[in-house]
């Protein structure tokens, strides 16, 4: 026995089979099923045994992405096979594009809409009522600036962006044409009126229309600004093809169909205004006018006021010295 132990001690401690079977026996216990080999442990858990197959969720812990400084590296197991991905899935990519969008107003209610009107009323009624002229001058200045930036973009929606058209070859008149067809358009009595609404889809239809029976029609500008007649003069050759004959100092234009004039089949220009367009901005167009009109006019009672103040302030500066010099002299007699 001796030398058998002895023997066994030169050889060093013998490697046992008892750990790796007590650490399966006690896997197999946990899991509630027959002891395993230890063989079985080493299957991948994607092939179908190992914990995710029996249930164990927590294996999934081992599937969240890995941080690598701003690289997100993922292990995919669909299909069966087991997969290194790297960057975010979809479903991420989504969430984190929900996450990146900005918090929705939270709605106020009727009462507190209610209340922050009064507050901005009691406010500008303050303002108003001041004792101090300058306070009044200012706030009626800074609300008219505010009108008319609005004004200003309202009036933006209007502009009707000009297509690009083919170059229109006036006909060349003589002397002799031009001053019958001035006479023609002088003596008939068909014209066409350029209201406040100025030019707009429907000027320019009438004078397709009387250029059906005539070959002269008579433009009435009324009400027309100083100079205001010649934009209109130019607006409308542009859109009707035709050839102004005649400027009259009454702001009325008499133009000529041309020789070979056909009647086109849209007779109102698609890049113009219809009338019900032409008046709201007519109307925006006067309002911004009275409004600068008033700018300019609170502007310099501004002016005027801090030109009445400094004076008033040097005078009581020079009052204050002459009485000082008096008192000075007062003294020294």
């Amino acid at each position: 026995m001796a030398a058998l132990a002895a023997q066994i001690l030169r050889r060093g401690p013998v490697r046992s089979s008892a750990p790796l079977a007590s650490t399966s026996g006690s896997w197999d216990r946990m899991l509630g099923s027959a002891p395993s080999s230890p063989a079985a442990m080493l299957v991948c858990p994607c092939g179908g045994s190992g914990p995710e197959a029996r249930g164990w969720s927590w294996w999934r812990c081992f599937r969240q992405p890995v941080r690598c400084g701003s690289t997100a590296v993922r292990l995919d197991t669909d299909g069966g096979f087991a997969r290194f991905a790297v960057g975010h899935s979809e479903g991420a990519k989504q969430k984190a594009g929900r996450m990146q969008q900005p918090p929705k107003k939270k709605k106020m209610s009727r009462k507190a809409k209610v209340n922050q009107l009064k507050w901005y009323r009691l406010k500008a009624k303050k303002k108003m009522k001041s004792p101090n002229p300058e306070v009044r001058i200012r706030y009626k200045l800074e609300k008219a600036k505010r009108k008319e930036e609005w004004l200003i973009e309202k009036l933006r929606k209007y502009e009707v962006p000009r297509t690009p058209e083919p170059v229109h070859d006036p006909e060349i008149l003589t002397e002799e044409e031009k001053f019958y067809l001035k006479r023609t358009g002088e003596k008939k009595k068909n014209y066409v009126p350029v209201g406040r609404r100025g030019v707009f889809g429907g000027v320019v239809l009438n004078m397709h229309l009387h250029w059906k029976k005539h070959e002269t029609v008579k433009v009435v500008c009324k009400p027309c600004q100083p100079g205001q007649v010649y934009e209109y003069a130019e607006e409308l050759t542009r859109l009707s093809k035709g050839t102004v004959i005649d400027i009259k100092p009454d702001n009325t234009i008499i133009f000529y169909r041309g020789k070979n004039y056909v009647q086109p089949k849209v007779m109102s220009p698609p890049d113009t205004l219809s009338k019900q367009k032409a008046l709201e901005k007519y109307r925006y167009e006067q309002s911004l006018e009275h409004t600068s009109q008033f700018i300019e006019k609170l502007e310099k009672e501004l002016e005027d006021y801090q030109k009445h103040v400094a004076l008033f302030k040097n005078r009581e500066g020079a009052t204050s010295v002459d009485e000082e010099t008096n008192v000075d002299d007062s003294y020294s007699e």
